[in-house]
């Protein structure tokens, strides 16, 4: 189980007594929280938000109760999202310089919060100086560094993913843009200098490790197997480093085939079938069963690999947000509620915690935090004109956190109680039986103890017969009321259950 300490000092020092001073909390009972630094907080009055205003908004996501941060992006880049990256070694200066990252990563440290940044290797820049080097001509030495063909049944097979180099006779590989040519992890060259970037931000800088983009499109399907065993010398080269790391991945497949990468590879990857089971129930009101769904992941993964971790979420910078899927604004509450009581590790995209809204294109999922009525916090980020979390549709942090029966709080008074029962994080769970599928009711089985969670997916009181709960323990959570002569259970309205 990987387990992180942190004491205030310099990068790359280490503090023998640290065990002593700090018990360091498990990977597996953090939760983490998704940050789109161009959106979230200004704090030099550019209108675009920076790593100084993640600092400054540190405090916040401790009061929350996230113990660990994803930053999207922050290599220079010529795009927005910075998915394009022109240097692997610097900050992009629309979100300040190096000693800002540090700065950052000290004062997150010392919250006991875990950084990760995204790490984006399938893919660089076409302005990145190797691919303006490689596509000089088929004798520069930058050439191998990236995939070309001149082989027009390849083109014409995937029409999309290879683009013209001028007059040149070969077309280069970009799965998905042409701004984004592949890299050749064939050659030598590349393979090294990616496992010297990673061992830059983890000793150098003093990341904890990488949200790793595109881990599936390394190589095509057919090289599958090349695809796991570049993920597993990546990670084992890494760990020369004696420092510690989290690698997450995103992988958009199936959980047999992303099983193979947990193997040595990967520690976690994001449970995009969890989410869209998840929004599924919320939308249809009806549990498809997604405590059974849940546990088949795990298994498939357990077939895999010897240890795993499952990274657990609603929607992120990708997909539409949760709350423009769901009909009624009551229903933000439960999707709260059901991804902080399965187990795994939540990450939660930022703005979720207040309602925010958004729908494609990317931008308007992307859309400025709101932290204030207009005009009231100088860091605000308008970088984009908002089109759906606009502050007449989306109650304010500030406004939230006066208000004790807000959202936020909410998200607040959950987390706590995840962190205070770990069954909540890491039990092993089962479906409960003759459970009425408009209820979502499981058990997480724990050393610990085991856990009853049940679910009101309708905008009704439920009332549940409670000798089907077979739950006569203390209540750790309510939203209503058990009869006088506990009976029965009356579920409020999108409302949940937590019962030992």
């Amino acid at each position: 189980m990987l387990t992180f300490s942190f004491l205030p000092f310099s990068c790359g020092e280490k503090a023998e007594n640290d065990q002593m001073n700090h018990s360091p909390i498990p990977i597996d009972e953090r939760v983490f929280y998704e940050i789109f630094v161009h959106a979230f907080y200004d704090t030099n009055g550019d209108s675009i938000g920076d790593l100084n205003g993640v600092t400054a908004k540190l405090d916040y996501l401790q009061d929350l109760g996230i113990t660990g941060i994803w930053l999207l992006p922050v290599h220079p880049s010529p795009s927005y999202h910075k998915y394009d990256v022109t240097d692997y070694y610097g900050i992009h200066p629309d979100y300040g310089n190096m000693e800002d990252m540090k700065t950052l990563l000290a004062e997150a440290h010392k919250r006991d919060i875990l950084v990760l940044i995204d790490m984006v290797i399938n893919h660089c820049s076409s302005e990145h100086p190797w691919f303006i080097e490689a596509r000089k001509g088929k004798d520069n030495p930058f050439r191998e560094n990236f995939v070309w063909s001149s082989d027009t049944l390849v083109h014409r097979k995937e029409p999309f993913h290879w683009h013209k180099n001028g007059r040149d006779k070969e077309k280069y590989y970009g799965f998905f843009w042409k701004g984004m040519p592949d890299l050749n992890f064939d050659c030598p060259e590349v393979r090294e200098e990616m496992k010297k970037i990673g061992k830059f931000w983890l000793t150098e800088v003093g990341v904890d490790g990488f949200r790793l983009d595109a881990v599936k499109y390394i190589y095509p399907d057919s090289l599958s197997g090349k695809n796991v065993a570049w993920w597993q010398e990546y990670r084992s080269s890494l760990e020369t480093t004696g420092k510690d790391f989290f690698l997450v991945a995103e992988i958009w497949d199936e959980s047999a085939h992303i099983g193979s990468f947990l193997d040595k590879g990967v520690h976690a990857a994001f449970n995009f079938d969890l989410s869209f089971a998840i929004e599924e129930m919320l939308v249809n009101r009806k549990d498809p069963g997604i405590a059974q769904i849940l546990d088949e992941i795990h298994t498939s993964y357990r077939d895999a690999s010897d240890s795993f971790y499952d990274a657990i979420f609603l929607k992120n910078h990708d997909q539409d947000r949760i709350m423009s899927l769901v009909s009624d604004p009551r229903q933000a509450r439960l999707a709260a509620s059901i991804l902080l009581t399965l187990p795994g590790i939540p990450f939660i995209y930022y703005g979720e915690e207040i309602a925010m809204l958004g729908m494609k294109p990317d931008e308007y999922i992307r859309e400025p935090m709101v932290w204030d009525l207009p005009g009231a916090d100088p860091g605000q980020t308008r970088w984009i004109k908002p089109r759906y979390s606009t502050p007449e549709r989306i109650s304010p942090v500030k406004q939230q956190q006066e208000d004790p029966g807000s959202l936020l709080a909410h998200y607040k008074k959950m987390i706590a109680l995840r962190k205070t029962h770990p069954a909540l994080a890491r039990g092993t769970i089962e479906s409960m039986n003759q459970i009425p599928d408009h209820l979502c009711a499981y058990t997480l089985h724990d050393t610990a103890g085991d856990v009853v969670v049940i679910h009101n997916l309708t905008g009704k009181t439920a009332k549940l017969d409670t000798r089907l709960l077979n739950a006569s323990g203390p209540v750790l959570y309510l939203d209503g009321k058990y009869t006088k002569d506990r009976k029965s259970l009356l579920l409020d309205p999108f409302g949940t259950l937590v019962q030992y």
